[in-house]
């Protein structure tokens, strides 16, 4: 028979958008998915997350259905304007005090809390000073990590800084399709150098404020496979893996970002300052790796930016969200993420 390791834990995850509900309760802020789920045609019969699973008043009977599947970890995102309504400033101690009582819950029942600081939910504030597209941005997040440390950082010693920069720059800034809609690329490419910087300071931040922290990210993993074995579908696949892997995952891993995508995005690269490289990739302790699918790919010279198009896999079964099946990508993610990044 085969066992996973002692001391494997087995959790679910969530976050806090999905589940929370009580979007104007006790003093929160409003999030940039509160204004695009509440503007009129964005969302699919305009549905938004006003209520959603109202974790925020039944956290107690969640906590206890986890202990009754036997989880013993939970992973979770705290709503950064339920703590600090305006993004920087003054904390709502109902928020702070709220995420208290849920760690307490968790550890009664003798599951490990790990907390997200970043699942999507920017504060609206900042989004009308600029958003992830503004500097400031990045700094306010680490003031943010420090706060949440102080507050928790007692009781808990899992952190995870941002869920998948990926879809926050990809489907908030490019495609316009998630929260805060934008279709801009320039800017896109800039917010994610900002949510790299966002990374790095919250990392310092925790590392000060927790004693024992165990800090990591998580990241999309997209394996990239050739539509052919063509030299021009091969190009195409490792492009496209630069665009969707590489892009996020080298600047926090390595310290750098990719040399051929920096070039192939020419005048929409992110200006990056002196000491940033640095400063984005602090020493982490684990690399949280969200799996979904694998990516098909064939040259397509028309698709100015990529240079690559992804194809549908013929005889192979899809999801309802219309994504392969394929369970082989997980096997070869993970082996490319100890190859590649040790």
């Amino acid at each position: 028979m085969l066992r996973f390791p002692e001391g494997f834990l087995w959790g679910t995850a969530t976050a806090a958008y999905q589940i929370e509900g009580a979007h104007k309760a006790d003093g929160k802020g409003s999030s940039i998915w509160d204004t695009f789920s509440h503007t009129p045609g964005k969302i699919f019969e305009d549905h938004n997350g006003d209520v959603a699973c109202d974790h925020y008043h039944r956290y107690r009977d969640d906590v206890a259905i986890m202990a009754a599947l036997g989880l013993n970890a939970y992973r979770f995102s705290v709503s950064w304007p339920r703590v600090l309504p305006q993004g920087t400033g003054a904390p709502n101690q109902a928020g702070l005090d709220f995420y208290s009582r849920l760690v307490d819950a968790l550890l009664e029942q003798r599951i490990r809390p790990f907390i997200t600081l970043y699942h999507w939910d920017l504060p609206q504030a900042l989004e009308e000073r600029g958003g992830w597209g503004a500097r400031d941005t990045a700094a306010a997040f680490g003031d943010y990590a420090a706060l949440l440390g102080r507050t928790l950082g007692d009781r808990v010693k899992d952190w995870i800084t941002l869920n998948e920069p990926l879809a926050t720059v990809a489907g908030g800034y490019i495609f316009g399709m998630l929260a805060p809609g934008k279709t801009d690329p320039a800017l896109g490419f800039q917010a994610s150098h900002h949510l790299n910087l966002a990374h790095g300071h919250a990392v310092r931040a925790l590392r000060a404020a927790v004693a024992d922290s165990h800090l990591g990210i998580t990241q999309v993993s997209m394996p990239v496979y050739p539509a052919t074995d063509s030299e021009a579908d091969r190009a195409a696949a490792h492009r496209y893996d630069g665009f969707t892997n590489r892009w996020y995952w080298d600047p926090p891993l390595k310290g750098g970002y990719p040399a051929d995508i920096l070039e192939r995005l020419g005048p929409l690269a992110p200006k990056i300052t002196n000491g940033d490289l640095a400063l984005l990739s602090p020493p982490i302790d684990f690399f949280g790796h969200n799996s979904y699918s694998r990516a098909l790919v064939k040259d397509d010279p028309d698709s100015l930016l990529l240079g690559a198009a992804r194809v549908k896999a013929e005889g192979r079964p899809h999801t309802e969200m219309g994504w392969e099946v394929y369970p082989d990508h997980l096997y070869d993610a993970l082996m490319r993420i100890t190859r590649d990044y040790e």
